[in-house]
């Protein structure tokens, strides 16, 4: 619904939105809601209510008041009273979303009871893109399902540690899942459980260690027929057992646990589930030489802290079913398995060791070099988490494997970080490769420009000018005679030969025979030096704007007609971003 409101300024009659339910505001944000996974945008709402309604534009100020005030309300619902509203009171706006692919995650089998998955990477270094895909499909079933998250790292592996990355994982799991981790396991913690429950196996005969040379058990497990050290008795398996402790060298011993010899996958007969390693562990160093293999303490932690639901590659399916022997073993109920196909992320290596390698070689400066596809560079750049969780959202639980080239990959990251951003970053300018310009009977002015174009209630950049401006080189280099050109929201002025005059200030007679608007910067106190590191590590520099002093390191704005920008550090008279 819309009144009649009476502008003074113009007195003339125009329309703006009210507060009722039924209100243009309010089917607007719900609409914006519901697409939007529960959480409305401003900037969204007030465009498609000025494309609706033109003449809101003479009270913009006004308007993103009142949408901002019953956006406040509509966030506040939770998702599906959001879509119950919308399918109340304007049920044909849920039109536009029928031919919309949706981002909702496949319903859970057996989530009766609690909800309690796990993402578990090894230490080899921090968080990737592909980490972030499968961390974030486990986090937000968790939420979903107002489930538990369990962060484990696997560490049973000495020879890929790469110790930083022990503070390193979890510092980047709680940025992208916003804080939804709720516990922490080291494996390399848990050696005393994982010992407890490989002798209770050995003791009921289901497990028992196997001297046997690699290459000779090899050949009787081809041939389906027991090695001589299956059917020993319990009691010479235990001492065998104590002995790799403290007797037996690497290689000489394994803990086996006894399968089906003839099950027609290879891969399930008789699998090893501890051997010995003399390698001094990073973390704990030489207090252990007996290690589990990756299925068995899998299985041991799945159980233990009561996973009921995993998200993993459809490469584990194989170790899901050597898992279940330990799950049968002891009784215990086996978790409900969901398998996605493999990301292939072409154009970006994600392989920690390779990476590992690169900074150590000085190719690469670091584990936040802006170039890679790590966390910690994405985040140094300003993507936000929810861009992460709606791109794995996007791409959905599938076993279909994907090629994902880098180009395809960060054109929707950014599509889907920009809708997260665009309202919350105030606009400033920066003119890169700057030219100092005097146009000839410029007037002095105090020009007043909106932080948000379309948001006048956050605040306005205030400039002194007088005829002295910097602009970009590339739009110098454009400049033709006697065309009329606009400094944006400033003045109008014409090239004459090597001069530049002043023309007018009216936006309408620009609009009526201008050719061009550009950006600029005054000649004034404050300015800033500002530089730009590029994704390809490269920098632009120009200058910035004085009221670029309202940012605090970390914030991100929009650079107008450039891009948007996170300030990363912050000096006396310069930033880089």
């Amino acid at each position: 619904m819309l009144r009649k409101k009476k502008d003074n300024r113009n007195n003339k009659k125009i329309k703006a939105p009210i507060h009722s339910e039924n209100s243009d505001i309010y089917k607007f944000s719900l609409q914006n809601a519901v697409k939007f996974e529960g959480k409305a945008n401003a900037g969204a709402v007030i465009g498609k209510l000025i494309s609706l309604h033109p003449e809101l534009k003479s009270n913009v100020a006004e308007t993103a008041k009142q949408v901002n005030e019953v956006i406040k309300k509509v966030n506040a619902m939770k998702l599906d009273k959001q879509l119950k509203e919308l399918k109340k009171i304007a049920p044909e706006l849920l039109e536009e979303k029928k031919h919309e692919k949706k981002h909702e995650l496949p319903k859970l089998e057996n989530a009766g009871g609690k909800v309690v998955m796990r993402f578990a990477p090894s230490p080899s270094g921090p968080l990737h893109v592909g980490h972030a895909f499968v961390l974030s499909l486990n986090s937000e079933y968790c939420r979903q399902y107002e489930g538990e998250l369990i962060l484990r790292i696997e560490d049973t592996n000495s020879s890929n540690i790469y110790l930083k990355s022990y503070e390193m994982i979890p510092e980047d799991a709680n940025w992208i899942t916003k804080n939804n981790v709720k516990k922490i396991i080291v494996q390399s913690d848990r050696l005393e459980i994982y010992y407890g429950y490989a002798e209770k196996l050995i003791d009921t005969g289901k497990a028992y260690v196997c001297t046997c040379e690699p290459t000779y058990f090899k050949t009787l497990v081809d041939q389906m027929t027991p090695c001589p050290c299956r059917e020993l008795s319990e009691k010479e398996h235990l001492g065998r057992w104590k002995a790799m402790f403290d007797e037996y060298k690497q290689g000489q011993a394994v803990l086996r646990i006894k399968t089906d010899l003839n099950h027609k996958n290879q891969a399930m007969r008789e699998w090893a589930a501890f051997r010995i390693n003399e390698a001094e562990h990073p973390r704990v160093g030489n207090k252990y030489r007996v290690w589990p293999l990756m299925n068995f303490a899998v299985a041991i932690d799945d159980h233990e802290n009561g996973v009921t639901h995993t998200v993993r590659g459809k490469d584990h399916v194989d170790n899901e079913k050597r898992q279940e022997h330990i799950f049968d073993y002891f009784s215990w109920k086996i978790p409900e398995h969901l398998y996605i196909g493999r990301i292939n992320f072409e154009g970006m290596e994600v392989s920690c060791s390779k990476t590992r390698k690169l900074i150590e070689e000085g190719k690469i400066t670091s584990w936040d070099d802006i170039r890679i596809p790590f966390l910690l560079p994405l985040k140094k750049r300003g993507y936000q988490p929810d861009a992460f969780i709606k791109y794995a959202l996007d791409m959905g639980v599938t076993l279909n494997d994907k090629h994902v080239p880098k180009d395809d990959f960060f054109k929707t990251l950014n599509a889907f970080n920009k809708e997260i951003i665009d309202y919350s970053s105030n606009r400033y300018f920066f003119v890169e490769n700057p030219v100092k310009i005097e146009i000839i009977n410029a007037p002095e002015k105090n020009v007043k420009i909106a932080l948000y174009p379309e948001d006048e209630q956050r605040g306005l950049r205030e400039f002194s000018t007088g005829s002295i401006f910097y602009i970009a080189k590339k739009d110098f280099d454009e400049l033709k005679e006697k065309k009329i050109y606009r400094l944006m929201d400033c003045l109008n002025f014409v090239k004459k030969g090597s001069l530049f005059e002043f023309h007018s200030e009216d936006y309408k007679i620009f609009k009526e025979k201008g050719d061009k608007i550009m950006h600029w910067v005054p000649e004034e106190a404050g300015n800033f030096k500002v530089s730009i590191l590029m994704p390809d590590a490269t920098t632009v520099s120009g200058i910035g704007e004085r009221n670029l002093a309202l940012l605090k390191e970390g914030d991100v704005c929009q650079l107008e007609r450039f891009g948007f920008c996170r300030l990363n550090k912050k000096e006396k008279n310069e930033l880089v971003f």
